[in-house]
């Protein structure tokens, strides 16, 4: 059998056109580049959305439970004030207030037990 090609027919046909087996190339690579984009945003937005949770665990901070609840509050009810608010909470460094009152306290105790107690060591803050 020839191939004969009608003589109205165009005889350059564009590539994206597909082929009479039914193989539509475009297509794949269109949704391979889709899939791989949504895959993509999604790392970017979970990334993104743990930034606070990941800064107050890499300083050390003391309110690091309060950030990383308020992360999870703003991923399950999209409310975008958590976020920040746990951004706020990463980036500030709140002081130790209970380390002054603690040594009041010892010291008192000492100076009401007559001073016979050695002070104790200071106790050094962990990290």
């Amino acid at each position: 059998m020839s191939a004969n090609i009608h003589p109205a027919a165009p005889h350059h046909l564009p590539a994206f056109i597909p082929g009479a087996d039914g193989g539509d190339w475009l297509m794949t690579v269109t949704g391979g580049i889709l899939l791989v984009s949504v895959v993509a945003f999604g790392l970017l937005f979970l990334r993104l959305h743990t930034l606070p949770e990941r800064m107050a665990h890499r300083t050390h901070k003391l309110q690091f439970e309060i950030v990383a609840v308020l992360g999870l509050l703003a991923l399950f009810t999209h409310v975008h004030a958590f976020w920040v608010a746990g951004l706020l909470l990463a980036l500030i460094d709140i002081p130790d207030f209970l380390s002054p009152v603690r040594r009041i306290a010892d010291a008192s105790e000492r100076m009401a037990a007559g001073g016979a107690t050695p002070p104790p060591a200071p106790k050094k803050r962990g990290h």
